[in-house]
């Protein structure tokens, strides 16, 4: 136990749609009276999925049940999950932020959570003020931040505005300085979601780096949630795979990325049936189909090259329109994001459009890959956007005799000219 930095046991948190607390005083009391007998929440449903995809039958929904794990002292742990895992609901219970329905958390150690842009700022008071704020809420003395304050500002950079409020820093500047403090306040546990993915890649590098230093060199354990598969890959020892708010694999980070990445459904045909309204979109776009076919032969390979299509119904007339796709691998590496002008004389009509292109053959590699879709008025103003929306698989194909999965993006068919000179012809 004594290697033990964090202990979940039986986790669970359910939330009422629509309301806060139960819905009357005398339920909170009973809530929290049988929370101090240590009896189990008297108003949980029990049964409900937190499939967030449905409605359900329930005006409840669980975001996380029956959660178990450990993680012990200087592990990197990656908590990996689609959008509406559980993942941020797990951080911020294991941060205190929020209390768990039923189970219980053992913590040993200060931490130090960085779960959104600003967590634990007060707008008002500067930069530096907010450094030795944080430090005395980590139950640090003024000597021992002091000792940290130069570092934490180099390595946010934010040294010309450090007496400035925090309030008119930019979201980048929000999370360097944030991150900063977190990394360099030495908690024992540190906590981190999605939020680097604000920073710029040289910073989001700097991060990974830190974190890695935090662990290795300082012994101290790190909790990393993030779609970036790569690093996840690079950083973590161990990785927790979340699916409907309940843990569905947990082994090492490689084998906890394959099986994240290999779960995944990959659908590459997506068509809408139905009343225009209930189709992906909003008041400006609704699609209605999208798909991905090889342009040789009944499936998608490196040699196939392949087409897609998107057909969506534009409401907004008389505006410049443009679709862009953005394509990424599943480590969330952008292969390409490009642009298709719709119309350019302010001429948009209020109908169905569809907009097709093609890949060549031997351009991506074996993998899954995912379109990302972005609409635009003017190449400025965003109409709407979407993830996750198509996923396809590129299959692998042999070169010469080796059969395996080559590294890389992509996956060009090079012709390569080889010239000889004999050695000592001219010596």
């Amino acid at each position: 136990m004594s290697n033990i930095a964090i202990q979940v046991e039986n986790l669970s948190k359910l939330y009422r749609l629509g309301e806060i607390g139960t819905g009357t005083l005398s339920h909170d009391l009973n809530r929290v009276w049988a929370r101090l007998r240590g009896k189990e929440d008297p108003y949980a449903k029990i049964g409900e999925t937190n499939d967030r995809t449905s409605k359900g039958s329930s005006d409840f929904v669980w975001s996380l049940k029956d959660v178990n794990f450990e993680v012990q002292q200087g592990e990197v742990l990656g908590i990996i999950g689609r959008n509406g895992a559980g993942k941020s609901t797990l951080l911020k219970v294991l941060s205190k932020v929020t209390a768990p329905t039923t189970g219980r958390v053992k913590v040993r150690g200060r931490i130090a959570s960085l779960l959104e842009v600003g967590t634990g700022f007060h707008p008002e008071l500067t930069g530096r003020e907010n450094i030795f704020l944080n430090g005395a809420i980590l139950g640090m003395t003024k000597a021992e931040i002091r000792s940290k304050f130069d570092e934490i500002v180099d390595f946010s950079g934010v040294e010309r505005y450090v007496d400035t409020p925090v309030k008119r820093y930019s979201s980048g500047m929000y999370v360097r300085l944030a991150f900063a403090v977190a990394a360099f306040l030495e908690p024992e546990i540190l906590i981190v979601d999605e939020v680097l993915a604000v920073g710029d890649a040289e910073f989001q590098k700097k991060c990974l780096g830190r974190m890695k230093d935090v662990s290795t060199n300082d012994g101290r354990t790190v909790l990393f949630v993030s779609h970036n598969m790569a690093a996840v890959k690079q950083l973590c020892n161990r990785g927790l795979v979340m699916r409907y708010g309940t843990p569905v694999f947990e082994g090492g980070a490689l084998e906890a990325v394959n099986f994240y990445q290999n779960s995944s459904d990959t659908n590459s045909y997506f068509e809408h049936h139905g009343p225009l309204e209930t189709a992906p979109g909003n008041d400006n776009i609704r699609i209605l189909k999208f798909q991905v076919t090889p342009l040789q032969g009944e499936q998608i390979s490196i040699s196939s090259g392949l087409e897609f299509e998107l057909t969506f119904f534009n409401q907004r007339p008389g505006i410049n329109l443009d679709a862009t796709f953005e394509l990424r691998n599943m480590d969330e590496v952008a292969v390409f994001h490009h642009g298709a002008l719709i119309t350019t004389q302010q001429d948009a009509r209020r109908g169905i459009y569809t907009v097709s292109a093609q890949l060549p053959p031997h351009l991506l590699n074996t993998g899954t890959y995912q379109f990302k879709l972005i609409f635009g008025e003017n190449q400025r103003y965003l109409l709407f956007s979407t993830d996750d929306i198509l996923q396809f698989e590129v299959l692998n194909e042999s070169l010469g005799s080796n059969n395996s999965v080559l590294p890389g993006v992509i996956r060009p068919d090079l012709q390569y000219t080889v010239r000889f000179t004999e050695a000592g012809l001219h010596g």
